[in-house]
């Protein structure tokens, strides 16, 4: 389907309606040409409703080298359970082993997140969505407050998309919250990530996610020796809207 899409027309009209619909929309227009984007953790829910609403849904999940084997064995209950393909995007060998030859396999810690996850997620995701027309992903405004509040339903990817070819981009449970998440998976007993029941919400690699403490926010267990701020790896970087 090739008819002209309006992102602003939609994501006003949209902003409110439940995340069904926003696949529905997003399936009406693209078709089997979406793509779902599965991190390994409450994106299940994306997954299901996408999966409810058409079963030929095309899924992909980031591996970075670096994943729990919690995460590992999660995906792979998903594609079980759904009778699926998920097709597992890699970082370059010889980009990773440059970088791991040059600064070893914990140089986050000292220098930042940024060249690692540019490596192991940013540049895999860039080359996938290079030959992609829409995606759509997990994204919640609750996740992260400072980067994602304002995270809208419908949007025109401008860290991945270009002006010759425009990438769009479909946020169905940005309006959910965490616990009505929860209250899907537990309903409708979806399989999930067994690292959530050892205290870890937000889940990413390894070295780089801990389990939060109650009444601590979800991000504060991701790249914790860093600042708030810098919360994001670069897959969003959409979100990080400046603010008067």
């Amino acid at each position: 389907m090739n008819h002209p899409f309006d992102v602003a027309e939609a994501a006003a009209s949209y902003a409110s309606k439940s995340a069904q619909d926003i696949l529905k929309l997003a399936f009406e227009h693209f078709g089997d040409d979406l793509w779902v984007s599965f991190s390994g953790a409450e994106d299940v829910v994306l997954v299901d409703m996408a999966w409810k609403l058409n079963k030929n849904v095309k899924v992909f999940s980031l591996d970075t080298g670096r994943l729990h084997p919690e995460t590992y064995r999660f995906i792979d209950q998903v594609r079980n359970h759904y009778g699926i393909q998920i097709e597992i995007l890699s970082p370059d060998a010889e980009t990773l082993q440059a970088m791991v030859k040059e600064k070893g396999l914990f140089s986050f810690y000292q220098d930042g997140h940024s060249q690692c996850c540019g490596i192991r997620k940013t540049a895999p995701l860039r080359k996938k969505l290079s030959q992609v027309r829409a995606w759509a992903t997990g994204q919640r405004r609750d996740q992260s407050p400072g980067t994602r509040s304002q995270v809208a339903a419908v949007e025109i990817d401008g860290a991945f998309g270009t002006e010759e070819k425009p990438l769009y981009k479909f946020n169905p449970l940005a309006q959910m919250t965490s616990e009505e998440i929860w209250a899907y998976i537990r309903m409708l007993e979806l399989p999930y990530n067994a690292l959530h029941e050892r205290g870890f919400i937000s889940i990413g690699c390894e070295p780089c996610t801990r389990p939060v403490l109650p009444n601590q926010h979800e991000r504060e267990g991701r790249w914790w020796w860093e600042e708030a701020t810098q919360k994001e790896c670069g897959l969003h970087a959409g979100n990080l809207i400046a603010k008067n």
